[in-house]
């Protein structure tokens, strides 16, 4: 009998020449001929001299009906293949390619299911490891497109508002130990609200760009396919300004909102009512912010306007929110403490220079965080947590994105077929490739 590879028949071998199953005093050669019958070894099990085919073995304590081999199975319904990322297939049977997630895939299968990872991330849904893994191991495989991206983005940002910040906040009347006058507090708010507003313009714009193409890159890691800084700056030219309109209704929508929840408790002189205000618009500017947190994505991906990129948005976090709010939370946290330890030793070293240089009055008056030490060194430990940090939070996003897709649309098949793998999806498994 020829064992199927990986499972052996109980009992003892049969000899050369013996056919497996036959009553004693047969053999498979010559019809008739006596042979003595073979003993089990003393002590041993007895096992029956007819065994199952290979191939008919069920999992323990899953019974299986009896299936023919030859029976055909039902190709798995695809999605019919369109423009790019873009199309909708409609959503995804329940029992489709995979069985249901999160359960044994099919009968002796336990666990997930095995499916092709041309790419960064095997292509399934996916669980928080996997999100994580795929941005770390896009940052890893493609830094050469990655890092100088965010890079130059970070450092230019950080050298403006260095500038920002020295010539337009050192000589403030709220940083000399006289005490201001009227005019003079007035001029202080005036050149922080300055300082403040260019800041965040360059840091909105620096972002946009730095956003658009680190998406293309991500999307192009995910079918295992390298990308080149010149290559991901054309594909995400054409959407930058719709991303920066995107970017910036969000934005205003946020201010609008909370200035419209807040309204009546000023109008009224209320502290209160303010308040209540207030807290009623955290809570809505968090549910809307995940509610619209794959509209970027969308948008860049889909090549869709920008009301298009936020019903998108919309549509694949319902039912969805506290896991990619989870998602989404513990990577600002990790994020957040990656650039803690890289910024605060640097900034602290500043400081401490800048004590050295101009003695400790300029603590009280606030001085000495307008010096040059402290600015730079900041300025250098944010352009490094920056460089680091900006690929993760946007690999992530994109990661969410493409996640979100395989559950509701089957996205998987038309990424499968993207990647090169001939007939993805039209078995009952897609066997796993490398990567």
């Amino acid at each position: 009998m020829n064992d199927s590879p990986g499972r052996a028949v109980p009992g003892p071998s049969p000899s050369d020449g013996e056919r497996p199953g036959a009553p004693d005093g047969q053999d498979g050669g010559t019809e008739g001929a006596q042979a003595p019958a073979q003993q089990p070894p003393a002590g041993g099990p007895k096992w029956s001299a007819e065994q199952p085919p290979p191939g008919e073995w069920s999992s323990p304590g899953t019974p299986q009906a009896p299936q023919s081999p030859q029976t055909p199975q039902p190709p798995h319904q695809q999605p019919q293949p369109g423009a790019g990322w873009g199309s909708y297939a409609g959503p995804r049977p329940g029992q489709g390619q995979y069985g249901p997630y999160g359960s044994p895939g099919g009968p002796g299968q336990w666990g997930k299911p095995p499916a092709a990872k041309p790419g960064v991330i095997p292509l399934r849904p996916l669980d928080l490891g996997e999100i994580l893994d795929g941005a770390v191991a896009t940052m890893r495989s493609h830094w050469r497109s990655v890092l100088p991206i965010t890079l130059v983005v970070a450092t230019v940002v950080q050298v403006i508002s260095v500038l920002v910040q020295k010539y337009t906040l050192s000589d403030l009347p709220v940083t000399s130990a006289e005490e201001p006058s009227l005019s003079d507090v007035a001029d202080t708010l005036g050149g922080s609200m300055l300082a403040l507003v260019a800041n965040g313009f360059i840091q909105l714009i620096g972002t946009i760009v730095a956003t658009a193409m680190l998406t293309m890159i991500f999307s192009r890691a995910v079918l295992g396919h390298a990308s080149t800084i010149g290559a991901a700056w054309r594909e995400a030219r054409p959407q930058l300004l719709r991303l920066l309109g995107l970017t910036l209704l969000l934005g205003i929508g946020g201010v609008l909102l909370v200035g419209v929840l807040i309204a009546p408790g000023i109008a009224l002189g209320n502290i209160g009512v303010g308040l209540l205000g207030g807290c009623v618009a955290l809570p809505l500017l968090l549910w809307l912010g995940i509610k619209f947190s794959l509209a970027s994505p969308a948008l860049m991906l889909e090549k869709s306007s920008v009301s298009t990129s936020l019903r998108r948005s919309s549509r694949l976090v319902q039912g969805s929110w506290w896991r990619i709010f989870g998602i989404t939370a513990l990577t600002g946290i990790i994020t957040t403490i990656v650039a803690g330890i890289i910024v605060w030793p640097l900034t602290a070293i500043g400081v401490a220079i800048g004590l050295v240089d101009a003695g400790p009055t300029a603590l009280e008056t606030g001085a000495v965080m307008n010096g040059w030490a402290p600015l730079i060194l900041s300025a250098v430990g944010a352009v490094i947590a920056q460089t680091i940090t900006m690929p993760i939070q946007s690999g992530v996003t994109v990661l969410l994105y493409v996640d979100q897709r395989i559950r509701r649309e089957a996205l998987d098949l038309e990424l499968g077929r993207a990647a090169g793998l001939e007939n993805y999806g039209s078995d009952a498994a897609a066997p796993p490739t490398g990567g």
